[in-house]
């Protein structure tokens, strides 16, 4: 096993407990979802058998997966087929948006800012809207940099035109944890600059092996990028780890996606045989980011 690998392995090993279902939703989300969504348990024991997770753990977690809501299965003949559900579908397709499009590059120059009502579901509420990238100024005052559309809640909506660009960044300052978020993309950035470094140099790897580094990589960029409400430059400190984060992550990705697709070309199976080929949204994944690695393909 290439070198470079073997050290993701390792490092993923050294969590614990290993999070297998996540491990599996990511699997699901990144590469199975844009080709068709449906997966074969025994291709699934493959590419987990690779991570060295064994097929019990692997069966312990989906079946929490679907008592859950997340998974559905279903049997022809002796085999088993898994599924995300609707729930887990749209789960993902909201962190899709996040993982693999572009981030804003431009500010309308207001602040939309949402004032809570008092509701018994109030918390509720803040918990949604922080995951729709909301910062917090007080207890019921919300804040976003984008604009948001039109809708009706629980709150008063409010926009908000600072008096100059520091003022601006001041408030961004006080809203989220941006050294929180940036901690996170630096340890990503530490963790995987050694892979890029690797490639760069030629270092040989297999198919399988590259759709293991795939998953690993969306699976750990995953756990920065959606902590980040995805400010606009503008606001944000310079340089931000975050724009060398995405830009590694990106450049990985790309270059391990022939590999590693080819692999799921020859491997993977639903219940039908083959996955079908990948839907066309998939190619624009980090279309922003330039490839500059050649692939050596062991």
């Amino acid at each position: 096993m290439a070198a470079f690998v073997e050290a993701l392995l390792d490092r993923f090993h050294e969590r614990t407990p290993i999070r297998a279902g996540s491990l599996i939703v990511t699997v699901f989300g990144d590469a199975v979802v844009p080709r068709g969504g449906v997966l074969s348990l025994g291709s699934l024991h493959e590419i987990m058998r690779a991570f060295r997770i064994s097929d019990t753990l692997v069966r312990t977690a989906l079946s929490r997966l679907v008592g859950d809501g997340w998974f559905e299965r279903w049997k022809v003949g002796r085999n088993s087929y898994y599924q995300l559900t609707a729930m887990g579908r749209e789960a993902f397709a909201q962190a899709t948006r996040r993982i693999y499009a572009d981030p804003p590059q431009g500010w309308h120059g207001a602040f939309d800012l949402l004032l809570l009502e008092n509701t018994q579901d109030r918390s509720a509420l803040r918990a949604g809207l922080s995951e729709a990238g909301y910062g917090t100024l007080g207890p019921d005052l919300l804040i976003s940099a984008t604009a948001s559309p039109g809708g009706e809640g629980p709150f008063l909506r409010l926009s908000a035109t600072p008096a100059d660009l520091p003022t601006a960044r001041r408030l961004v300052e006080r809203a989220w944890p941006l050294e929180e978020i940036e901690g996170r993309y630096k340890r990503f950035i530490a963790t995987y600059s050694g892979t890029l470094d690797a490639l760069e140099k030629g270092a040989a790897f297999t198919d399988l092996q590259a759709l293991l580094v795939r998953i690993l990589l969306i699976h750990d960029y995953r756990r920065a990028v959606l902590k980040d409400p995805l400010l606009p430059p503008q606001l944000l400190p310079k340089p931000w780890a975050g724009a060398a984060a995405r830009e590694l992550c990106g450049r990985i990705y790309k270059t391990l996606l022939p590999a590693s697709e080819r692999w799921i070309d020859t491997h993977a199976q639903n219940d039908r045989g083959p996955l079908p080929a990948a839907e066309p949204g998939f190619a624009r994944r980090f279309a922003g980011v330039r490839l500059g690695v050649e692939a050596g393909v062991a």
